[in-house]
């Protein structure tokens, strides 16, 4: 039989085409639930401390949620991982054929137990927990050749352009841009002057989160349902301050009992 196929080279070459021909399209027929699975559920727990090292994530963010998710069912292993920009995440590796929506809950279960021991400012960032593939598939570089569009520019740009539009992108899991450039007003703290005024960089974040808020105030005049009211008037408030003239008369520390005479 083999010498056939040895004495007839274009016989043997005919063959192999259409055994390849055949391979093709059963692979692009085969439905995608056929393929067996070879990468394990991921779900992966990412926690923001503004203004904290990795030390300190690992004491009061890292240690704290992975005892919480030790243990947790379907779980194969763990890694975390804590920088000095403020950001720690922990993916939680499951064991093939476990449910990934299952696995999901089960970890925010076992993180909302953890809650109450985490800083408030973390609580208060929210601990996120998500379900895809933690690592970076497809980078896109965003250019201009306008000298007057920088880094900043670009960063917004792409942010309200663009990156909405790929998330809505099926099979896209998280699209993220790398850095922090977005417009926002930002505190800049001298320690120096902090520390001969006797002044904490806590009390700078309770004045700012008391005098630069979001209310609501409400209406005056409002009837009462007993009488008859002429006039009703809707109350407005500015908001949040958006000008750094604003954020320098924020008040840090008063002396009311200071002698002013001169």
């Amino acid at each position: 039989m083999f010498k056939k196929f040895i004495r007839r080279p274009v016989l043997s070459i005919v063959i192999s085409l259409i055994i390849v021909f055949l391979g093709i399209l059963s692979l692009l027929n085969l439905p995608m639930t056929q393929f067996p699975s070879i990468s394990p559920p991921k779900v992966n727990v990412t926690a923001e401390y503004p203004g904290a090292n990795n030390e300190l994530l690992i004491k009061s963010v890292i240690i704290p949620l992975e005892r919480a998710l030790n243990g947790v069912p379907g779980m194969k292993y763990m890694e975390s991982d804590a920088g000095n920009d403020g950001e720690a995440s922990i993916q939680i590796v499951f064991n093939l054929g476990t449910d990934p929506n299952v696995a999901a809950v089960n970890v925010q279960n076992r993180v909302s137990s953890a809650v109450n021991k985490l800083p408030p400012l973390v609580v208060r960032e929210g601990v996120k927990i998500s379900r895809e593939e933690s690592n970076m598939l497809m980078y896109i570089n965003v250019y201009s050749d306008d000298p007057k569009a920088d880094q900043k520019f670009l960063y917004n740009f792409a942010d309200i352009n663009i990156l909405n539009e790929l998330k809505r992108i099926d099979g896209v899991g998280f699209a993220d841009i790398l850095g922090t450039r977005d417009y926002a007003m930002r505190v800049w703290l001298k320690p120096d002057r902090l520390a001969s005024l006797g002044i904490s960089s806590d009390e700078v974040m309770d004045a700012l989160q008391e005098q630069s808020i979001e209310a609501s105030p409400g209406k005056a005049g409002e009837s009462s349902g007993k009488r008859a009211q002429a006039f009703e008037y809707i109350l407005k408030y500015p908001g949040r301050y958006s000008t750094a003239v604003e954020y320098g008369n924020i008040i840090l520390k008063a002396n009311p009992t200071a002698n002013l005479s001169g």
